[in-house]
């Protein structure tokens, strides 16, 4: 099974390219983030068209998530399933193939100490209790999408700068590698240990993707059970060049 994740940043602007993709890399499951349309105006058709499969949780203007798939799709949850007051989209789960598998897009938190990032934090937390209420380590799971976090220092162009910032705030990476401790496996990060300078968002501003400024805050994590299948994973930095790019690039895992 191929399965990618990738914030589009507006699916609908974003159409030519994300048809484009699928006819060219084929994964089996993409998970996307960041739709900015509510269901009824996500182009399930040209999907379906594709042979693909769609399970989305979206919403006008802002978040949105999907799973699409060429497998079918089961057992699919929208939103994180606890007691909290939520209106924000920000989850979907479907089993496919045997796999349960998430599209999440974490908030980003926009200012440290403010409202939105005491959101983050406890949005993280919500997820990590999420996989305590369903899951088990032995289970083949995968979390994808965008979590707003860098892990480590390796994952950022300055990691001095971006300390503070909350990207790579130690509140929010302490958050992430919560998440992470049910426990799941960074499956790029497993496969290219210690390597620097892979990214896969970087600002529309100040010539972040010519000069490789960017940050590592897409990712695929799942349970030990499935990691161990994981013979491949790359983010595909093509798809970040050219007209009408998102700011984010697809990252892409194959289990054997």
């Amino acid at each position: 099974m191929r399965i990618a994740t990738w914030n589009v940043n507006s699916v609908r602007a974003r159409l030519p390219r994300l048809v484009a993709w699928l006819e060219r890399e084929k994964p089996d499951v993409l998970c996307l983030q960041e739709l900015k349309v509510e269901d009824a105006l996500f182009p399930a058709d040209d999907m379906r068209d594709r042979g693909y499969e769609c399970a989305v949780h979206g919403q006008k203007t802002w978040n949105g998530v999907a799973i699409v798939s060429r497998l079918p799709l089961s057992d699919v949850q929208r939103g994180l399933g606890d007691a909290a007051d939520d209106p924000q989209s920000r989850f979907v789960a479907a089993t496919v193939g045997g796999v349960r598998i998430a599209s999440a897009y974490c908030p980003n938190g926009q200012t440290v100490g403010g409202e939105k990032w005491t959101y983050k934090l406890a949005w993280l937390a919500r997820l990590r209790a999420w996989l305590d209420r369903i899951a088990t380590p032995a289970i083949p799971l995968a979390i994808c999408g965008d979590f707003n976090v860098a892990p480590e220092a390796i994952d950022v162009h300055d990691p001095g700068a971006w300390e503070g910032e909350v990207l790579f705030h130690p509140r929010a990476r302490a958050a992430l590698a919560d998440v992470c401790a049910f426990p799941l496996v960074d499956t790029f990060r497993r496969l290219h240990p210690g390597e620097p300078g892979h990214y896969s968002w970087w600002d529309y501003r100040m010539l972040g993707f010519p000069k490789n400024r960017g940050l590592r805050i897409d990712h695929i994590l799942t349970t030990p059970a499935l990691a161990e299948l994981c013979t491949a994973a790359s983010i595909d930095r093509e798809e970040r060049k050219g007209k009408d790019a998102s700011d984010h690039a697809p990252v892409v895992a194959t289990f054997a």
